[in-house]
């Protein structure tokens, strides 16, 4: 979906995304893609596998620049979490380890908790082909899994970073779960789509369509239902009186 505005004012900084042993430069950068979907700008590399800079991690990036042009290169994963204080690891796979294990939802509550008493904490992600091995996971404090299907639970390294980020984002998020989309318009106010109703089912009674009595209550219930669902705006209202004007209109000429 193309969703690229910049005029909006964008959101940055987060807990540093450590990308380990990153193998195709294209994965990186469709994992900064990711990471700038979601707020997060801080990329750390770990010995990536085609070297750094990578133009095609650039072009896959497809304008997250701003996380590409930042990233760090670390030789290895101790120095690459050195100045964190909580590392969060992405695996989907049990290892026969004690640590605890939190979805990517939980984890990122979790971390913004850790952030906001002033703890340094990061994500950490293995490589594409096999992830963290065991004698990776023991840097890590907790271990993020994400509940999906138990058969097919594979992710590359972009869907995975996307998962976790997207969690971060909306751990602090206050975007109302309904809104109007479109020129910011508000749902009318009532007396207005009352003033409507009246005269559209007027219109309604004048041409015989209300015309059983019994039935009548309910056809105009189930009018004024369809309509409050709509919840139209004003100009929508008055869209919808000049369709019924030019109907009584066409009909009495």
């Amino acid at each position: 979906m193309a969703g690229t505005d910049r005029k909006q004012a964008g959101l940055s900084g987060g807990p540093p995304v450590i990308l380990h042993q990153p193998q195709l430069g294209e994965n990186i950068g469709l994992a900064a893609r990711a990471m700038l979907n979601c707020g997060l700008t801080e990329m750390r590399l770990v010995a990536p596998r085609d070297g750094w800079p990578n133009e095609k991690a650039r072009a896959a990036a497809s304008g997250a620049n701003e996380v590409i042009d930042n990233a760090v290169v670390f030789a290895t994963l101790p120095e690459a979490i050195a100045d964190l204080t909580h590392v969060f690891a992405t695996t989907a796979r049990p290892r026969g380890m004690v640590k605890p294990v939190l979805t990517p939802k939980a984890a990122a509550v979790a971390l913004r908790t850790l952030l906001s008493e002033g703890r340094k904490a990061g994500l950490l992600f293995g490589p594409e082909r096999m992830g963290l091995t065991n004698d990776e996971i023991p840097l890590a404090d907790t271990i993020v899994a994400v509940p999906l299907n138990p058969a097919f639970s594979s992710l590359n390294l972009a869907q995975a970073v996307l998962l976790v980020g997207y969690e971060w984002l909306q751990a602090a998020d206050a975007t109302p779960d309904f809104r109007h989309w479109g020129g910011g318009d508000e749902p009318a106010p009532k007396a207005e789509l009352m003033n409507f109703l009246e005269r559209f089912e007027a219109e309604l009674d004048d041409c015989g369509f209300l015309r059983n009595l019994e039935q009548r209550p309910t056809m105009v219930q189930n009018l004024r239902n369809l309509f409050q669902r709509a919840r139209p705006t004003s100009q929508e209202l008055r869209t919808m009186h000049g369709a019924v004007r030019n109907l009584v209109d066409k009909r009495k000429s």
